[in-house]
């Protein structure tokens, strides 16, 4: 018998994480692997995996589920939780991350990687996508984004990481390949080299990840000459590769994971930036992931020693029927920022998630009733019962799909004009538009959004078996790629919805259940 240690060949899908899951940061503690990613104006902040393969993710909880870490009450959509990095060290979970329009950078720590989390320790320099190093002198180091544009470039600085104090002043290390926005660095130490990895050239379709190496941590760092991750050059059906991190598994094996976007032909996405997998080949002393070749695809098929195996490909954890009688929501269920007291609940009417609508809408910055799920699969419908009796002028609640304050779809129930009112309502670019309203008298309804590559169909029906569809709004328009003033950094999420329109509402709204299924 052979006992030697051959390679077999595994195969995966990308992405391992579909949907609105950017900005990847990856560590492992013992044979498990744990990767978090961005997660901006929503709360729970920082969505937590654990897998056993790389491939299979099982999600554990959030990072930041308490307002006393995170509050995000006035954040706009794609400020707040920014490019967060996990590390472990002897028996420590860290994650660090920065807080646009909060607190700004800051880091917790954890022996558990379920929780509970820290309270925030701050750290006084950097701009953007902190990342700590423990090396093996006992020092750690943060590196962080500084500047902007042109001017982006790496800082570092030694810290005490029990209380946050620099112990060093920063000092620059890294300005990139002279392209724009040089973010989210890492430093790593492997073989006694010093590695220093970044992305550059923006989130998009100049997007790369560059290395430098040095036998100092504060460098000078020896810049490879070509990037080790883009598609920038290719006609290819993943695109904006980079913001990536490395990881060991326990055969000696390296693996990437980064963030990348699957285009449609018309060039966008309404599932914005995902999690990639693929392997690190090392080569004179450089890694490499994929420069232009087309190596990452979205079927895997990789020669490496075996780890743990894949299990049997089930549901995605976004899918199924949610029926609401647990005394918690699922881990995948996220607010627009920190939920109002009062505002939902799965005790007022057993079975039921009940939402209370806030004074503000889909449209205002503050609190909203609104509680979702990431849309994974560009083709699929989601599907809700709701029970709504609205007494007051502008009460109303349904379901929407939303990017963010300037592109959402909704159908619902509205009252108006001392009439109950099924509604749709579009907005594109800001600008809002009721383009259905019926009256009825029925307070129990179902509600159905389904989605496809080029639009969102909107139907109700009063009886479960027969639909009225009443209005579609074009795909395009919910994606990140169509945006006006300012950037949007997120995809689509589904959610169920209640508001006031300017005032708090004396009657909820109950959802009996929420169905996902992908076509």
């Amino acid at each position: 018998m052979n006992n030697q240690l051959v390679s077999q060949t595994i195969r995966y899908s990308n992405p391992i994480l579909p949907g609105f899951y950017p900005d990847p940061s990856i560590t492992r503690a013992g044979e498990y692997f744990y990767l978090i990613c961005s997660s901006f104006e929503y709360f729970p902040g920082v969505p937590i995996f654990r897998s056993r393969n790389l491939i299979q993710w099982e999600q554990v909880g959030h990072v930041l589920n308490r307002p006393n870490q995170l509050d995000l009450t006035d954040r706009k959509s794609s400020d707040g939780i920014y490019a967060p990095s996990i590390r472990y060290f002897e028996g420590t979970f860290y994650m660090i991350t920065t807080d646009v329009g909060g607190i700004r950078n800051f880091y917790v720590t954890a022996t558990d990687p379920a929780g509970p989390w820290s309270d925030p320790i701050h750290i006084p320099y950097g701009g953007i996508d902190p990342s700590l190093f423990f090396d093996d002198d006992d020092k750690v180091y943060v590196t962080a984004q500084q500047g902007a544009d042109y001017d982006s470039h790496a800082i570092q600085y030694e810290i005490n990481i029990a209380t946050g104090e620099a112990l060093s002043e920063p000092q620059v290390v890294w300005r990139g390949d002279g392209g724009p926005w040089t973010e989210g660095p890492h430093l790593y130490k492997i073989n006694g080299i010093y590695y220093m990895m970044s992305a550059s050239g923006g989130t998009a379709k100049e997007h790369r990840e560059i290395i430098g190496r040095s036998n100092n941590p504060y460098g000078p760092f020896e810049r490879y000459p070509e990037p080790i991750l883009t598609h920038r050059g290719l006609d290819h059906p993943i695109q904006y590769l980079g913001h990536a991190d490395l990881v060991e598994d326990v055969k000696g094996n390296w693996w990437a994971v980064f963030l990348g976007v699957r285009l449609t032909e018309d060039g966008y996405s309404v599932l914005g930036r995902e999690t990639f997998l693929a392997p690190v080949i090392w080569k004179d002393g450089w890694p490499h992931i994929d420069n232009n070749e087309g190596s990452v695809k979205l079927e895997m098929s990789v020669a490496r020693l075996p780890t743990a195996a894949p299990e049997a490909p089930g549901a995605d954890a976004g899918e199924g029927r949610n029926h609401f009688a647990a005394d918690h929501l699922e881990p995948e269920w996220i607010f627009v920022r920190n939920p109002a007291d009062g505002s939902y609940s799965l005790d007022e009417a057993p079975g039921s998630l009940t939402l209370r609508g806030q004074a503000a809408g889909l449209g205002d910055v503050g609190w909203i009733a609104f509680a979702g799920k990431r849309q994974q699969h560009t083709q699929a419908s989601f599907t809700t019962c709701m029970s709504f009796a609205p007494t007051a002028e502008g009460e109303e609640a349904g379901l929407c799909a939303r990017r963010d304050e300037d592109a959402h779809y909704e159908i619902g129930l509205l009252r108006s004009g001392d009439r109950n009112r099924v509604m749709a309502r579009l907005t594109i670019r800001g600008e809002s538009q009721i383009v259905y309203e019926d009256e009825t008298e029925a307070e129990r309804l179902l509600l159905r959004i389904e989605a496809t590559e080029d639009e969102y169909a909107l139907s109700y029906s009063e009886d479960g078996e027969n639909w009225s569809s009443i209005a579609t709004g074009p795909a395009r328009a919910l994606s990140p790629e169509d945006f006006v003033n300012k950037m949007c950094f997120t995809g689509v999420v589904i959610g169920l919805y209640a508001t006031g329109n300017g005032r708090l509402s004396g009657v909820p709204a109950h959802f009996d259940w929420f169905k996902y299924q992908a076509k």
